[in-house]
């Protein structure tokens, strides 16, 4: 990786290893040199982090094959807002790539991440699932 490569975060959980996802990643690695972390906010019922861990476990290998090389891993904050500001003041980030579930489930557009992380002063991709046409019963 060059000192002039761009430091993708993108914050994920259900939509860690969506299609869109993936295809936003590919992309993205595509148009310039970058490295990618993930950053999955842990679930708040889940405070020992197993099912944080196990979203990273399913979701590394299919984002590094979208974006054709190494992808970190990181279990953020319970609040996907300080998860995504916290690992931006660590880490460090150059652009964010926000993936979350359909408006109609999505408690993070409910919550307005989206606005609310473009507020943090970088480029800001959103990325929203595709809807299921199946009617929930």
């Amino acid at each position: 990786m060059s000192a002039a490569s761009t430091r993708v975060l993108i914050v994920a959980y259900r939509t860690a290893a969506t299609p869109l996802l993936l295809a936003e990643v590919r992309a993205r690695a595509r148009r310039s040199g970058c490295s990618f972390t993930l950053v999955v906010p842990r679930p708040y019922w889940d405070p020992d982090t197993d099912e944080a861990a196990a979203t990273l476990e399913l979701a590394i290998p299919l984002l590094e094959e979208a974006a054709g090389g190494h992808v970190e891993g990181i279990i953020g904050d319970t609040d996907p807002f300080v998860a995504v500001s916290d690992t931006v003041e660590r880490l460090g980030f150059d652009e964010i790539i926000v993936s979350t579930l359909p408006a109609r489930v999505s408690h993070w557009l409910r919550r307005d991440l989206p606005t609310r992380v473009e507020q943090l002063g970088l480029p800001v991709t959103i990325v929203t699932a595709a809807q299921s046409a199946r009617v929930l019963s």
